[in-house]
């Protein structure tokens, strides 16, 4: 009989230990989660403004989550507001210094403004923190073929259609640097890969445009 009573509270105890964890598991739940889903949604469909909002209603809920800031910063960055999108990525990094696409999409941002060595540097720390980032090699390439460094811009456009093959717009960017390298065969073939796998009807039209003046 004792023995059934031990085994009854072994069971219960069991149950309520179950319980417990369940509990706690849906506890976890980040209590900004609705805003943050909110906003996701709101960029995926274009109203920035509503995004922005959403956003920083997470923020003012969990401000020391790195991942808002970055959020909120793509949404400005979108916007063209690249000062603002600046200031979001400097906090999401301040936080998350490791966050390789902070550093990737601040370069962006820091390119939108002209400021390409800040955005070089930029790019490089996201390389440097996440080797196998596909975008910011093509970013870095845009940089060199702008200084006129085709050996490097070529290099990076490369390495980024290894990491990521179907990367349509690497394939365009080596294309425009194989061209004006005078290398037009490469930048044929480059041109035509674009326009087989891209999915961006604007990206696909300016790989047409090449194509045809090569």
């Amino acid at each position: 009989m004792e023995i059934g009573m031990a085994q009854g509270r072994l069971l219960l105890l069991t149950a309520l230990t179950v319980l417990a964890m369940v509990i706690a598991a849906f506890g976890c739940v980040s209590p900004a989660q609705q805003y943050i889903d909110k906003g996701n949604e709101y960029f995926g469909r274009g109203k920035y403004d509503e995004a922005i909002a959403e956003f920083t209603e997470a923020i003012e809920l969990e401000p020391t989550n790195a991942d808002l800031y970055y959020y909120r910063g793509n949404v400005y960055l979108k916007k063209g507001q690249l000062q603002t999108a600046v200031v979001d990525y400097d906090k999401a990094i301040a936080l998350s210094p490791k966050m390789a696409m902070a550093y990737n999409n601040r370069g962006l941002a820091y390119a939108g403004q002209r400021q390409y060595d800040r955005a070089m540097i930029d790019f490089s720390e996201a390389i440097r923190q996440n080797p196998k980032l596909a975008v910011a090699y093509d970013n870095r390439g845009l940089m060199y073929r702008d200084k006129d460094e085709y050996d490097l811009a070529i290099s990076d456009f490369t390495r980024a259609i290894e990491l990521d093959p179907n990367l349509a717009k690497a394939y365009f960017n080596r294309a425009y640097t194989y061209n004006r390298m005078g290398d037009l065969e490469a930048a044929k073939a480059d041109a035509d890969k674009c326009i087989e796998i891209s999915t961006d009807p604007a990206l696909t039209k300016a790989a047409k445009d090449l194509r045809e003046r090569l």
